[in-house]
């Protein structure tokens, strides 16, 4: 009898390196490795040997690099989406590219489970899940970290270091470097060991080796640097008079805002699970396209319609961030986001100085944006008479003087 094929999430990190040992040995199983190349670099460099020497019997590195900017990033950053008020989501945004190509491969392959190596506590398991379920329902998921047995075995990552040293498992975590990192071509991100402490300072001089995409923003030039983007319906279609694709927009702005030490974020976040978490990030390009985004928007967009889509920007960042992207709301809310950018055109100018986007500059051919209406001269278009806000403003005021003398009235009793 054929044995159980089981595709695993793979990172070749130490939580997807033991798993993949465990699930080999405890459920006698095929171990498909899949790894989605989003953007880690050189953390793809030897991953195939390692995955094939681990146990898996077969390795998926997949190039998703180009649909991950065009399909995920891109319509995100249309919806401004920001999750409470400092998240752009690098993380969050990637797990429904790699749960539906996992989902692909099994059915390629005639698998009969996925499995992944999110932590019980932590939103990723909902994200990869809910993402499951959405583009195949009938897949069986294993999540090791919410079996008891798992957590006996693994009750911490000094156990899973020891287990990976005696089984010959390279991995990079260590017990002098604890905290763990996730990268793609949005950000990276950092969280658990010495990180659990708010009041551990990331920023510090002593701390500096653990940031990769970008440099201490105390170190960077000392002279600002000025960057041109331009906008089609809402997307960033070149950067500097250079036309890209949304794959080398990322890379390029990641390299200019790493150099000038720009989007870095520490905070402490509501996870979906209930509790709280401290995660620090650099996301340099992200930063960038969100500033300029915004910038370009204050002069394209009509009013309610801004208002109409920023309102909803905390419930789209939500539904990014609890792992709902597949679902009929966000969809609702993606159709409305497209609809609002159809003349969210035109470049933007922005000054990057020691970890700052500074707007410098904005023009479109489509601009609402009239400057002389706008004027505190004369207007010669004379499309707005001053006398007219009397009547506007004694309108708007009506309901409030009804209300003040009815108090006034209620007071003097």
């Amino acid at each position: 009898m054929a044995k159980q094929k089981i595709v695993l999430a793979y990172s070749g990190g130490l939580d997807t390196s033991i798993i993949l040992k465990w699930l080999k040995e405890t459920y006698d199983a095929e171990i498909i490795a899949f790894t989605a190349d989003i953007g880690q670099k050189e953390e793809l460099d030897g991953l195939e040997e390692k995955a094939l020497a681990t146990g898996a019997s077969k390795v998926y590195i997949d190039d998703l690099r180009e649909e991950f900017a065009r399909d995920f990033i891109f319509p995100m950053f249309q919806a401004g989406a920001l999750y409470e008020g400092q998240y752009l989501l690098g993380t969050s945004i990637a797990r429904p590219l790699i749960a539906k190509r996992m989902v692909e491969i099994a059915r390629a392959e005639g698998a009969t489970a996925i499995a992944h190596g999110a932590t019980g506590k932590g939103n990723d398991q909902v994200r990869f899940e809910l993402t499951a379920a959405a583009l195949t329902p009938d897949v069986e998921v294993i999540a090791p970290w919410r079996l008891e047995e798992f957590r006996e075995t693994f009750p911490g990552r000094a156990e899973m270091i020891a287990y990976a040293e005696k089984h010959g498992i390279n991995v990079v975590a260590s017990a002098a470097k604890p905290y763990s990192m996730d990268r793609n071509l949005l950000h990276i991100s950092y969280e658990s060991g010495v990180l659990e402490d708010p009041w551990f300072d990331a920023s510090a001089p002593e701390n500096k080796a653990m940031y990769l995409l970008s440099v201490d923003p105390e170190d960077a030039p000392d002279e600002a640097e000025y960057v041109e983007l331009e906008f089609e319906q809402g997307n960033c279609v070149a950067v500097n008079g250079e036309r890209m694709i949304p794959l080398h927009i990322m890379e390029k702005l990641n390299e200019l805002g790493g150099k000038h030490g720009v989007g870095r974020v520490d905070m402490v976040e509501n996870r979906f699970v209930g509790m709280k978490s401290r995660g620090v990030y650099e996301t340099p390009g992200g930063a960038i396209l969100f500033t300029a985004h915004r910038k370009i928007e204050s002069i394209t967009m009509d009013r309610e319609v801004m208002h109409l889509r920023d309102s909803l920007i905390p419930k789209y960042a939500t539904l990014v961030y609890n792992g709902f992207w597949y679902a009929p709301e966000r969809l609702a809310i993606q159709a409305l986001v497209t609809e609002s950018q159809k003349n969210v055109s035109g470049t933007v100018r922005v000054k990057l100085y020691k970890g700052n986007v500074m707007a410098a500059g904005v023009k479109s051919p489509v601009s609402l944006y009239n400057p002389h209406i706008a004027t505190m001269e004369a207007d010669p278009t004379k499309a707005y008479d001053q006398g007219d806000a009397t009547g506007f403003i004694r309108l708007n005021a009506l309901r409030l003087r009804v209300a003040a003398g009815v108090q006034q009235q209620a007071d003097s009793k």
